[in-house]
């Protein structure tokens, strides 16, 4: 029974496997890179995001639900990053008019100041590391 599920390595095998450790290690150099940049402008990688779309977004909130999908964070993860920015006074969360179900959020002044004043450093933190990643794994 056990010969069955008996693992063979083949090279299409080891290529994916080592596609996915070379975009598993972009990965942490980029995030590594964002987090180092906008720590002097005292926000983490998921707040930047956020304001981020909400500073370029076309309207003046975003509700929840769907920021975090744009995001790809849970429910939870995104409730702390709104939360940190609400505690900074650079967001600021409410109900939906249409839906009292729904939950959302609105960049405030000082977050666009911050979320201006943080992009070149997250642009040359991107740059930096992605000028890097060529078409193979690393």
């Amino acid at each position: 029974m056990h010969a069955r599920f008996r693992c063979e390595v083949s090279t299409t095998d080891e290529s994916l496997v080592a596609a996915w450790h070379g975009l598993l290690e972009r990965h942490a150099l980029l995030q590594s890179g964002l987090e180092r940049a906008l720590k002097e402008h005292d926000l983490g990688v998921s707040e930047y995001e956020v304001l981020e779309r909400l500073a370029t977004d076309d309207s003046d909130q975003r509700r929840m639900q769907e920021l975090g999908a744009a995001l790809h964070l849970s429910q939870s993860a995104l409730s702390r990053a709104v939360g940190r920015l609400e505690d900074a006074g650079l967001a600021v969360r409410g109900m939906c008019p249409h839906d009292r179900r729904g939950v959302y959020v609105c960049i405030t002044d000082a977050g666009r100041d911050r979320w201006e004043a943080a992009r070149p450093a997250h642009r040359a933190a991107l740059a930096e590391v992605l000028a890097g990643a060529g078409a193979g794994p690393a």
